[in-house]
Order: structure tokens, then C-alpha cells, then sequence
């Protein structure tokens, strides 16, 4: 019988973990996150950026629906909403507001209003373009 003690004694302490498999665990989730963490907020950036091409070509393809309709350009992005060409004035996603957009007026003096739009976010984008070129 002294022979069972002795066995369920060891048994019990084998198993739990040690200190030094704790920090290899630990050791092998913190260099998976500084693999994993840099890929994430590169794509993140990137997903600002293609948010921010695609709310400027519905703009832009608003204005020119407005003018097609209207025969002149909106004062205003709130007037495509007020004409129901757009449900809202879409959100910058650089700059996550929809109060930061840079509005362009015609270089011709005859022609009014705003005919295209720009972000006013300054910087550059995942490609290297500076964001108020695009």
C-alpha cells in the first residue's frame, strides 16, 4: 500500500505546468502577435484608404448626375442631400468626419458651384499619393 501513496502523490503534481512551459507559451504568442499586429493595422490603413477612392467617386458621380439634372453644380454637398442624390454627406474615413471635405469650384467663372471634392486629410496614402491628389 505505501507503494499506491507514493504513486498518486507524483501523479498529482505532474499535472499542472511549469514555470519554464508558462514562459515558452508565452514566449511563442508574443512573437506570433509581432508577426500578426503589423499586418493588421497595414490592412486597416489600406481599407481607409480604398474607403476614401470609393466616397469620392460616388461624390464626384453625384455632382455629375446633379449637373446632368440641374443644369449647374450644388453650392453645397448638403444640397445633394437635399435632392435626394445622396442619402448623407459621406464621412472622410481618413479624417472620420464629413466637415473635412475640400470643395472645388470651377476655374471657369461662368460655371458655379462646387465641381469636385478632395480630402482634406492630410498625408499620403498606402500607395505613396499625397490624399488631397486623389
Amino acid at each position: 500500500m505505501p507503494d499506491n501513496n507514493r504513486q498518486s502523490k507524483s501523479s498529482c503534481v505532474s499535472q499542472g505546468f511549469t514555470l519554464i512551459e508558462m514562459l515558452v507559451v508565452l514566449a511563442i504568442v508574443a512573437l506570433l502577435l509581432t508577426i500578426a499586429v503589423p499586418r493588421y493595422f497595414g490592412s486597416l490603413n489600406k481599407s481607409k484608404d480604398v474607403a476614401l477612392q470609393e466616397n469620392l467617386r460616388v461624390v464626384r458621380i453625384s455632382l455629375d448626375k446633379f449637373y446632368a439634372d440641374k443644369g449647374h453644380y450644388p453650392e453645397t454637398l448638403d444640397e445633394l442631400v437635399e435632392q435626394k442624390y445622396l442619402r448623407s454627406v459621406p464621412v472622410d474615413p481618413i479624417t472620420e468626419s464629413s466637415q473635412t471635405w475640400i470643395l472645388v469650384s470651377s476655374k471657369d467663372s461662368e460655371v458655379k458651384g462646387v465641381v469636385d471634392i478632395k480630402s482634406g486629410a492630410s498625408g499620403q496614402t498606402f500607395d505613396g499619393k499625397s490624399y488631397d491628389g486623389l
